[in-house]
């Protein structure tokens, strides 16, 4: 038998199964196994649908937790992944193709050495449980970097951002609903008007990271775009109309994920937000005359909204804090009030993960032990270890010690050099998408300052953000592939 009836045999089956699946079963099965089932099709076609579906589900996971009536043996996060691992090997065997294969790339070193630096905090971990989670994290990042080296490659690397922008347009759609009445959550009420968002995540901050790291990146993708469009333009005047349409898909994307930051009402999304946007600003234009006809125009739009009292008194009044401490100050002795009492309970926590690196500063209490051993360094008042020390980097130095700190530090500088390179790539897109890649490590490198945006399967995103690094410095200075682009 030839492979077209082979083909034209499998396609019959299939329908013939499909009939008999709506027939026999309830509509509500039958449509969620025959939309399984068209998802491992699709899957098998390319893998990189079933990374697509990892990064819009993964959110999922507070939702599922909180809300769902059944429990899943792992997160959702963490099964999608092991879906995409199965899809990627049954691809690979299909085609039969190199189970393992290996791209070197210096994106690599960065995570493993942070990985390797972590290590040594299982022997002094009070939970090794806790320990092997977070150390699961950092194994699950350098995963995904090398599948995104593996399946994404030459013309496929665009689909990472389309994957992500997806991953985003779901929630921020989800969070313009809560902001206008969708959620109902009291505790959450702007101004007697609107309610902060939240997304899938139950919480309007992490939900606010995760429009951040997002937004320049896409934003960017959209600008990528536009510059393809005029050069095709330009050089063969011709009007293609699918560039233009994926740009106007990808600028719709970035300024509803940018809605998002703003919907979120969080004051650390806001400013790594205003970070990143700065830095792609500054990283954007190959001219330094362009640079600074950006930056004045966007300083003279943002006096222009100040002066002529354009901007909501409900977004200054969240900006200006009643009362200013630093990390100087001891929280021991400060009389608690319902204004200052986020702002003191933040700091107190910082003062916690001071007090843990005190007692072990070379490796910590134990990567991911925060929570475990707060109990013997918090302070008086504050019974309650809200998972984290809301500062990451102080959170890394009470759980890896001066070590760990050093080693995380030494990644997101290596990381932004890398991405500095990339930004050398001969394609126009793959350039900007560098310097959106630039804002998103801005972004993430500021919110940090105030949370913890490793929660939630963000680091699912995060390691597929890298992997799209690891594939522009590849073909940058392997001057490979770009001929396709």
């Amino acid at each position: 038998m030839n492979a077209p009836n082979v083909t034209t045999l499998f396609g019959l089956l299939s329908a013939l199964l499909a009939g008999v699946m709506l027939a026999v079963l309830p509509a509500d099965t039958a449509v969620i196994f025959l939309a399984l089932a068209a998802l491992l099709l699709l899957a098998l076609m390319t893998p990189l649908a079933a990374l697509a579906v990892l990064l819009i589900i993964a959110p999922l996971r507070t939702l599922i937790a909180t809300e769902a009536s059944f429990q899943l043996p792992l997160d959702i996060g963490q099964l999608a992944l092991l879906l995409l691992l199965a899809v990627w090997a049954l691809y690979r065997i299909a085609r039969r193709q190199t189970l393992l294969p290996f791209t070197a790339s210096s994106v690599f070193v960065p995570p493993l050495l942070f990985l390797a630096a972590i290590t040594p905090g299982a022997f002094f971990a009070a939970s090794a449980g806790a320990w092997l989670n977070e150390w699961l994290k950092w194994v699950q990042i350098i995963l995904l970097v090398w599948l995104c080296l593996s399946c994404a490659r030459a013309e496929n690397w665009p689909w990472l951002i389309f994957c992500l922008a997806m991953a985003g347009l779901a929630n921020a759609l989800i969070g313009l609903y809560q902001f206008f009445g969708g959620s109902g959550a009291l505790h959450l009420l702007i101004d007697n008007r609107f309610f902060r968002a939240f997304g899938t995540f139950g919480q309007p901050n992490p939900f606010g990271a995760f429009m951040g790291l997002l937004a320049p990146l896409v934003l960017a993708a959209a600008w990528g775009y536009v510059l393809r469009f005029s050069a095709r333009w330009r050089r063969q005047h011709r009007f293609d109309q699918r560039l233009l349409l994926i740009a106007l898909f990808y600028t719709a994307c970035g300024v509803l994920i940018a809605v998002g930051v703003l919907i979120s009402w969080s004051r650390g999304a806001w400013l790594g937000f205003a970070a990143a946007m700065l830095t792609v600003i500054l990283a954007l234009p190959r001219r330094w005359w362009q640079t600074l006809a950006l930056l004045t125009g966007g300083t003279a739009l943002v006096l222009l909204l100040l002066l002529t009292g354009r901007v909501p008194a409900a977004l200054l009044d969240r900006l200006s804090a009643p009362e200013q401490y630093s990390i100087l100050d001891d929280m021991r002795g400060v009389d608690i009030t319902p204004e200052n009492y986020a702002v003191v309970e933040r700091l107190a926590h910082w003062q916690a993960a001071l007090n843990m690196a005190r007692a072990h500063p070379l490796f910590g209490v134990g990567a991911g032990n925060y929570e475990v051993v707060y109990d013997n360094y918090r302070l008086l008042n504050w019974n309650f270890p809200l998972g984290h020390a809301h500062n990451y980097y102080l959170n890394i130095f009470a759980e890896a010690g001066i070590i760990g700190l050093a080693t995380y530090l030494t990644l997101w500088l290596a990381v932004f050099w890398l991405t500095l390179r990339a930004r050398r790539h001969p394609d126009s897109l793959a350039r900007a998408v560098a310097v959106g890649l630039l804002g998103t490590w801005t972004y993430l490198s500021v919110h940090s300052l105030t949370d913890n945006l490793y929660v939630n399967n963000l680091f699912l995103h995060i390691g597929v953000m890298l992997g799209l690094l690891a594939v522009l410095h590849h073909q940058t200075y392997r001057r490979i592939e770009i001929g396709t682009l």
